[in-house]
Formats: structure tokens, sequence, C-alpha cells
């Protein structure tokens, strides 16, 4: 007999959405912000992003009202509105959530390394060899079961956020209001720029710091109540865009932009380490170490439910959804940390790639990002499931379109580069997605796909030529 299936609350739910977006981006945020921007760049970058992933949030809610059948993440709008292969290239941002995971393995020994050389900058022999045995850990946690990982999850990201409100109530008790307007847009720094161009520099830090606000949607299916799905990421997204922009905020009142520049990351540690002393840093490295543990596990969880989610509705191969007797999507959870291995060893070749991967994870995350919000104005424009409410219909059409600007400006932002890497990444997946189409007994593509395609490889060949000459690098 069959067990029943796991149940997740709304607090379980909200847990996995703060979990999922505070890792360690939050702990790097004044270093990597001040190097980019100064404070009225970052104010008005703020202002955007606030708007822009607060009408993405409004999107997954209102999705997860109005389309319940559709409960397998966010990939399934991509899916429902335009096709399989758009479908399958939402779910392919199963690769940037794993690659974020590598990030955070080396991160976290770099951590550890400001007490223990022997870790280095998280990718010595030493380091990958304990990184390696805590993803083994991790994984074999997921095994026992999704509801047991998730409060365990619940725990370490009450345990992380604690480091961050002492923080904040240290940092506005110190803050100088003369540190902070000193060069508001940095007309006192040629190299940044024009203020537009500082806003844009600034955007792929911003989408970073906020993956993971899909968190609930990838989780909808396992939800107690499908209303807790919309509720859980607009909550966990308005906490952590508060504990975003204070420590941001904060930072530029206590430290200078060249000194915030020069710090070295997590950046959060130096800032109170400035103010109280190298208490604060060891603070803020404890708390960074759990909160990338936790993070970890998050992680885990999502990349292994957006392949397992796919699966189960044919989008992916079949042999990703068969589950454990704990209802743990096993297949899917092996394949993806089997990855994470591989590229856990390849940092001991190329010791920078990683932070690279990060940012072109921010990349890749957008495609699910933009079609989720085109579904949403599709939806709206059509009148689909709005019958008899002409006003709600008006309301969601603005607010889609307002997340689909946002999502495009993004992919401005992020550049050129980063877009035809990500086409690199994608054009294997076919293989994957041809496998799916097989076991259906249907054509790979239509004929609107095959074009989608094409344009892919093209990007793709691109990036190897650009990356075989050194016009591009990783």
């Amino acid at each position: 007999m069959s067990q029943p299936v796991q149940k997740l609350r709304l607090g379980a739910l909200i847990a996995l959405v703060v979990g999922s977006m505070v890792g360690g981006g939050i702990f790097s945020l004044p270093q990597n912000m001040a190097a980019r921007a100064e404070v009225g760049a970052i104010l008005i970058g703020w202002g955007i992003t606030a708007v822009g992933m607060l009408t993405l949030a409004f999107v997954f809610q209102t999705l997860a009202n109005r389309k319940p059948g559709l409960d397998s993440g966010v990939y399934a709008y991509a899916k429902a509105g335009f096709g399989d292969y758009m479908g399958f290239s939402s779910a392919w941002y199963w690769i940037s959530a794993w690659m974020g995971n590598v990030g955070y393995f080396v991160l976290l020994f770099s951590t550890l390394g400001y007490f223990f050389p022997v870790f280095g900058e998280g990718n010595t022999p030493v380091a990958i060899g304990c990184a390696s045995v805590l993803l083994w850990a991790v994984h074999f946690l997921v095994l026992r079961g999704i509801k047991e990982a998730a409060f365990i999850n619940q725990i370490t990201t009450v345990a992380k956020i604690v480091p961050l409100l002492l923080f904040i109530v240290i940092a506005a008790v110190a803050f100088k209001a003369d540190i902070f307007t000193r060069d508001i847009w940095g007309l006192g720094n040629p190299q940044f720029g024009s203020v537009v161009d500082q806003v844009r520099n600034m955007m792929l830090v911003t989408v970073f710091v906020f993956i993971g606000i899909e968190g609930a949607s990838v989780y909808s299916a396992r939800a107690e109540k499908r209303s807790d799905v919309g509720r859980a990421t607009v909550i966990g997204f308005l906490g952590v865009l508060a504990l975003l922009v204070l420590v941001n905020l904060l930072s530029l009142g206590i430290m200078s932009q060249p000194e915030l520049a020069q710090l070295q990351n997590p950046s959060l540690a130096g800032v109170l380490e400035h103010i109280v002393g190298p208490w604060g840093a060891l603070l803020i490295s404890i708390g960074l170490a759990v909160s990338l543990v936790g993070a970890l596990l998050s992680w885990a969880l999502l990349c292994a439910e957006i392949l397992y989610a796919t699966a189960h509705d044919k989008t992916m191969p079949a042999f990703l959804k068969k589950e454990n007797a704990n209802q743990v999507p096993v297949n899917a959870l092996w394949l993806t940390n089997v990855m994470i291995q591989l590229f856990l060893v390849i940092t001991l070749f190329s010791h920078s790639t990683y932070t690279t991967l990060i940012y072109l994870a921010s990349s890749m995350i957008l495609v699910p990002y933009l079609w989720s919000a085109a579904y949403a104005v599709l939806l709206s424009g059509r009148g689909e499931t709005y019958e008899g409410a002409p006003h709600h219909r008006i309301k969601d059409l603005l607010i889609g379109l307002i997340a689909l600007g946002y999502a495009v400006w993004l992919l401005y932002a992020g550049g050129l580069k980063y877009l035809l890497l990500s086409a690199l990444l994608y054009a294997p997946g076919v293989i994957l997605f041809a496998l799916a189409k097989r076991e259906q007994g249907q054509p790979l593509f239509s004929h609107v796909e095959k074009g989608i395609f094409g344009c892919v490889i093209a990007g793709a060949g691109l990036a190897a030529y650009g990356l075989y000459s050194g016009v591009l690098s990783l």
C-alpha cells in the first residue's frame, strides 16, 4: 500500500521561497553593488527591481489560482501558452539551478578558508573533497523525504535570518548620512559611466539574489492548499526584498563606495567588522555558512522537483519521474547531484569559472520568467478564465505587461555575452526533449519550433566560436 502524498503547508512553502532566495548573494551585496553603481543609481535600480519582481510574484500568484491544473511549476505556463519546446526550454533552467549550487559550495568553503587556510578560495583539493562529502550528505538527507527536508529547511531559514536582522539593527545605529550622500550620482567616478549604465550594470546582481522566487510554484502539486502557493510567493518576496534593500543601503552609509568596492566577499562581514571589530566578521561568516547550507538544501529539493514535474507531464523522459518509497524523485536527484559533482571537480582546474556560471545562471532563469509573464498577458488578453470579471482582467493584463517589460529589460541588461552562452547550454537539452518525444511517438518539432530551435543553434554556434577565438570567455 502506497504512502499518502506528503503535503506542504504555507510556512514550509514560504521557507522554500525565502530559503531559495537568501543564499550567498545577500552576504556579498555591499561589494557587488558598490563595484557597479553609486547611491542614486542603486536607488533607481532597486525601485525598478521592486516593481518588476513584485509584478512577477503577482503573475505567479494569479496563474497559480487561475490555472490550478498547471501544477508542475513555472515551465508549465510556457508549455501551455507557447508549445512543447518552449515549455521544455523553460524547464531547462534546471541547469541554472544546479550551477548556482556549485557556486554556493565554493563560496561556503571560501568563507571557511578565512579561518582554515587549507580551504583557500574554496577550490583547493581539500575544499572540493569536503564539498563533495557535504553534497552527498544533502543528497541522502533529501532521499529521506521531501517533507522532512522541507522542515530542516525551515529551521535553517530562521537561523540565517537572525544575523542579517542583527546586522540591520547595528548598521542603522552606525549609519552616517554624510557618507551616504557623498557622491550620489557617481560623478566623481568616470568608470561608472552614465546613470543608465550604472542601473543596467547592477540589474543582473538583483536577478541573482531573487532567483528562487518561483520556488513555491515548483511545489504547487505538493501544497496542502492551492491558494498558499501564490501567498507564499508574495510574502516570501516582500520579506526578502526588505532584507536586501536594507542591507545594501545601510552599508552605503557605513563605508564609502571605493571602500566597499575593494572589500573581499562576503563583503557584509567586512562592513560589520568595520563597525564592531573582528567578532562582526565571525558572526556574518557563521550566518553565511548556515545560509549556504540552507540554500543548498532548498536547491537540491528544487532541482529534483523540476525534473520530476517535467517528466510527469511527458516534457522530459519517463525515467526522471521514478520515486523512492519516500516519494522523492530519486533519478532526478541523482542526475542533478552527479552534474554538481562533475562541476565541483572542474573548479579544481578552472579557478574563476564558477563566478561566471552564477551570472550565467541568472541569465538562464530569465527564459521561464519571460514566458510566464507572456502567458499571463495571453490569458488576460484573451479573457480566458475571466468570464464575468472584467475588472480583474484589466488589472492582471496591466501587471502581466509590466512583468513582461521587466523580463525583456533584464535580457537587455544581461548583455549579448550571456544570451549567447545561454544558447550554448540550451542547445544540448534537445537530446532529452527528443527522448521524451520518441517515447510518445510524436514528431520532434512543429514548424514554428523548428525556427526557434534554429535560432538556438545559431546562438550556440556563435558562442562556441566566440569561446574558441577568445572573443567570449567563461
